[in-house]
């Protein structure tokens, strides 16, 4: 669905704020520190999760989490508020009735790519595994779910491994919940990996494609049978008990990426071809959400891209059937976008955001 108008309250540099969009991408300019990125960010927390910062709902009040705040939107005919009030859970409320988070999973797939994301590829496997799961969750939102109930189960198994308790019995219990729910995550990660394979194939585009794998490292990670996952933790348990945690299980995933015919590693591509490479899984994401229309975020995106590939890059994004939002320093970043993308100027006023209309 599209996100036709966005509305802040007290949400970062934000006072308050109201963009409408349409269908056309949104570039939005200004300074470094004049409040792009938050924009993006409050759009990231319509979906489930801590968005695209990861931040804790009190870290993103603008006075403080002793005020709290509120985004509201209008996402196709539905509208969505959300906020974090003092003390309490983030809330989530659809057509003006309590929801959750997963719900907005399924209301809006929402996609991003921040500058953090650049080292994706060299960072460690925890980075990646949470890329992988963000992405999964774009096309099935149960995901989280899944891991949800695997994490808690996990968690229970630990607490028993620490405390050194040989009852098989309660492992049993846990173990089967791992079991079943850590195959859903595996099959659920390599479906995701399989149709952003097929996006890739035979698009028309100025990226390199790469070759995704579900790694399994030392966790085999990439068992997709829930009798195997079970056997596996039971026999492991004395490993288990020694090092106080969980050896193996899809919680120990790893995301391989490699391009070219020479099958070039990510991790050993130059910082040019592992950008190029991390924007092509982006697109193919996007690409393959056709018929969810996703919404796709771009933090920052063009800093680092020549004009051509920008070009090539803007003619992607207004071929794709995606809203996009983007963020530069300035105009000149989205001229090849001119006529054919709403722009929006903001500055800094003391510790305020506010629109601008210079540069537009």
């Amino acid at each position: 669905m599209t996100l036709t108008r966005l509305h802040l309250t007290q949400f970062r540099s934000w006072s308050r704020l109201e963009i409408e969009a349409d269908r056309q991408p949104v570039a939005i300019h200004g300074p470094n520190g004049a409040g792009k990125t938050n924009i993006l960010e409050a759009i990231s927390m319509l979906s489930p999760g801590r968005g695209m910062r990861g931040a804790a709902p009190g870290d993103q009040a603008r006075r403080g989490p002793e005020l709290g705040w509120q985004i509201r939107a209008e996402i196709g005919a539905r509208h969505v508020l959300t906020r974090a009030l003092p003390g309490q859970p983030r809330e989530v409320m659809i057509d003006d009735k309590p929801s959750t988070q997963l719900a907005l999973g399924r209301l809006m797939r929402v996609i991003w790519l921040t500058p953090a994301m650049d080292r994706l590829w060299t960072d460690a496997p925890e980075q990646r595994r949470r890329f992988l799961d963000r992405v999964t969750l774009s096309f099935i939102p149960g995901h989280a779910e899944d891991a949800l109930g695997y994490e808690k189960a996990m968690r229970e198994r630990n607490r028993l491994l620490r405390d050194e308790e040989r009852d098989a019995g309660w492992y049993r219990a846990l173990e089967a919940q791992m079991a079943d729910m850590g195959a859903a995550l595996t099959r659920n990660r390599l479906d995701a990996i399989a149709r952003i394979t097929a996006a890739q194939d035979g698009a028309e585009t100025a990226f390199p494609s790469a070759g995704l794998t579900l790694l399994p490292g030392e966790g085999f990670s990439d068992d997709p049978d829930p009798e195997s996952i079970a056997t596996r933790l039971a026999e492991g348990r004395g490993r288990d008990m020694a090092a106080g945690r969980t050896l193996t299980g899809p919680h120990r995933a790893d995301l391989g990426a490699h391009w070219g015919p020479q099958a070039m590693p990510a991790a050993l591509s130059s910082t040019g071809e592992q950008k190029a490479l991390l924007l092509s899984l982006i697109l193919a994401n996007a690409r393959a959400l056709v018929e969810e229309r996703p919404v796709l975020l771009l933090d920052e995106v063009a800093a680092h891209l020549d004009a051509d590939r920008r070009a090539a890059l803007y003619d992607e994004i207004c071929a794709l059937s995606a809203q996009v939002w983007l963020t530069g320093t300035g105009p000149e970043l989205f001229e090849a976008l001119r006529g054919r993308a709403q722009f929006v100027a903001v500055a800094r006023e003391g510790d305020t955001s506010r629109r601008s209309t210079m540069g537009i």
